[in-house]
C-alpha cells in the first residue's frame, strides 16, 4: 500500500512538473494535455487518473506553489529583528519566490481568473492563506512594541493584491520582480507601520 501511495504521488508530481515546464516554455493558454504528458514522460491515461483537465492540473500546481511560498516567506522572517527589517525580509522572500518561476507567477495572476468558478476556490484559499500569514507575521512582540497591530483583513487584501499586481506588471513589461523590491518594501512599511 505504501509503495502505491509513493508511486501515485510521484506520478502526480511529474505531471505538475510537466505542466510547470510547459507554462515556462509556452504559457498556460498554449499548453495542452499532450504537452504535459510528453514533458512528464507519462501517458494520457495517467494524466486523467490524477486530473480531469489541464485546468484542474493548473489549480493543483498553484495550490502547491502557494503553500510553498507561504512557508518560504514565513521561514525568512526573523521575529526578533526590528519590525521594518521583518517587513523587508517578508517582501524579499515573496519577490524571490515570484522571481524563481516568473512564468508560473504570471500564470497564477493572469490565467487563473479566466478559469472562472473552477478556480475561485483556489483564489479564495490562497488569499486566506496569505492573509493569515501576514497577520501571523505581524503579531510578534517586536511589532507590538513598535505599536503595530496585525492588519485587518481588508488592509491585508490591499497589500497582497498590490504586491501581486506590481510584480505581474513588472514581469510583463520585461523587468524582473526584484526591480520593485524597494518600492514594495516602502509601500508595505507605510501600510503596516504604526498609525
Amino acid at each position: 500500500m505504501a509503495l502505491v501511495d509513493v508511486d501515485t504521488r510521484r506520478h502526480r508530481q511529474r505531471l505538475l512538473d510537466g505542466l510547470a515546464a510547459s507554462i515556462t516554455e509556452a504559457g498556460f493558454r498554449d499548453t495542452t494535455v499532450a504537452d504535459i504528458v510528453r514533458r512528464a514522460r507519462t501517458s494520457r491515461r495517467t494524466f486523467y487518473e490524477h486530473f480531469s483537465s489541464r485546468e484542474e492540473c493548473l489549480i493543483a500546481l498553484l495550490a502547491d506553489a502557494n503553500r510553498a511560498m507561504i512557508q518560504q516567506i514565513s521561514d525568512a522572517v526573523d521575529a526578533r529583528a526590528p519590525w521594518a527589517v521583518q517587513v523587508r525580509q517578508a517582501i524579499e522572500a515573496w519577490i524571490a519566490c515570484a522571481e524563481s518561476e516568473p512564468a508560473i507567477t504570471l500564470s497564477w495572476i493572469r490565467d487563473v481568473p479566466a478559469l472562472g468558478i473552477a478556480a475561485r476556490e483556489l483564489q479564495r484559499d490562497a488569499m486566506e492563506g496569505f492573509i493569515a500569514m501576514t497577520q501571523r507575521l505581524t503579531d510578534t512582540p517586536e511589532m507590538r512594541a513598535a505599536g503595530i497591530n496585525p492588519p485587518s483583513r481588508q488592509l491585508s487584501i490591499m497589500l497582497l493584491g498590490g504586491l501581486r499586481e506590481l510584480i505581474a506588471t513588472t514581469v510583463e513589461d520585461g523587468g524582473r520582480a526584484s526591480d520593485v523590491t524597494e518600492v514594495a518594501v516602502r509601500a508595505s512599511i507605510a501600510l503596516l507601520g504604526p498609525a
